[in-house]
């Protein structure tokens, strides 16, 4: 794309994120009538021939409403049954108002371990792909019910990115209670001024964003990372109030709103976009300056004897992280060998390797295309 909102009128393939601010009643229950304004316009997107998958909050509010509970609970047992149920309000919400305009819709709750295992990788994108070419909108949630904080997204704003990864979406849409990233607090200095337009890599942006509120996990910071993740495969991300009237037909009609931040790397292919979202990595290897080079500048693959110490207890196949001596993650890739079998070649040369008895070792640690630089590196 261009970068500019024109570019935003040919995008086929939206997901939309709508927050928990938005979508309940302080945290107690579901605006319905804002819901069906949402999916009314979406709809309408959809007669005209864009794509829509829906990343939404909401369940263990609805849930909360439904149980009797007036205030959110603390342990989290209770916020998972809450969520449960509160899935049922959830999706019938959707289901009923999608029907209306006779679109089919389809529930998909995902774990951390469906994004960070390749198979039930593969698995989520086939199955959104197929739904996505029935003409069904999925509605996507994190699946709150098993999810601990160990193993879980974080918060919406994470899964709705990894989601525009999954089905290489064109446009991410962020939907929150303010109109977008802002140089400063609106609500308490009169000279703050909305960013209209910026790379989702800029990492100046950060200074701008603050913590999320009391009805989600999620903030600014959130969103940033999530068009961080987002910029992966090419995906632009605009942040827009979703209390402005007809928002999201407005930003398919190119209307300047809100924040874009638009993707300005090499789009990843699929599997590499699968390592980037590992959040939790088997082990590491720290890395001499020269192997730090041949992965960033070169294009390299990693020779154990670039590495300087192994870290963790990994398997062949499992993810590792590759840091350099300060301990900044340079990248991150499949390792060809266990960390035992490392540990006993690591700074070695392929020559030697080769002499070692009972080593019919590859001669490459992380092969090329099974690694990914980090985004800060």
């Amino acid at each position: 794309m261009n970068h500019e909102r024109t570019s935003m009128q040919p995008a086929k393939r939206w997901v939309i994120k709508i927050g928990s601010a938005l979508l309940t009643e302080n945290g107690l229950g579901l605006k319905h009538a804002s819901m069906d304004i949402w999916i009314r316009q979406m709809a309408a997107m959809m007669a005209r021939g864009r794509e829509i998958v829906i990343v939404s909050s909401g369940a263990v509010a609805e849930g909360l409403t439904r149980l009797g509970w007036k205030s959110r609970p603390q342990q989290i047992h209770q916020l998972q049954a809450a969520a449960a149920i509160g899935q049922m309000g959830l999706i019938h919400a959707y289901e009923k108002g999608f029907q209306e305009y006779d679109k089919h819709t389809a529930q998909i709750l995902l774990t951390h371990d469906d994004i960070t295992n390749r198979e039930r990788y593969l698995n989520a994108r086939t199955s959104l792909q197929t739904l996505i070419s029935l003409g069904v909108v999925p509605v996507i949630n994190e699946n709150d019910t098993v999810a601990t904080d160990e193993i879980r997204f974080g918060d919406n704003d994470t899964l709705a990115g990894l989601v525009a990864n999954l089905v290489d979406a064109d446009v991410l849409v962020l939907l929150t209670d303010q109109n977008g990233l802002y140089t400063a607090d609106p609500g308490t200095d009169s000279n703050a001024e909305l960013i209209s337009r910026a790379s989702a890599s800029d990492p100046g942006l950060r200074q701008y964003a603050g913590e999320g509120g009391s009805l989600g996990r999620g903030g600014m910071r959130t969103k940033l990372n999530a068009a961080s993740i987002a910029a992966r495969s090419g995906t632009e991300t605009i942040i827009a109030s979703g209390l402005e009237a007809d928002v999201l037909l407005k930003l398919a009609g190119g209307k300047a709103l809100g924040t874009l931040l638009y993707s300005d790397t090499e789009s990843l292919n699929s599997r590499k976009q699968w390592l980037a979202s590992h959040g939790h990595v088997k082990g590491s290897v720290v890395l001499d300056d020269g192997a730090v080079k041949a992965l960033t500048e070169n294009g390299r693959s990693l020779l154990p004897v670039g590495v300087k110490q192994v870290n963790g207890d990994f398997n062949r196949g499992e993810v590792v992280a590759c840091v350099d001596a300060q301990g900044k993650e340079i990248a991150r890739g499949l390792a060809n060998y266990a960390a035992k079998q490392l540990q006993a070649v690591h700074g070695k040369s392929s020559r030697e390797i080769d002499q070692l008895p009972g080593y019919g070792l590859a001669t490459v640690f992380i092969q090329r295309d099974n690694l990914v630089l980090s985004e800060q590196s």
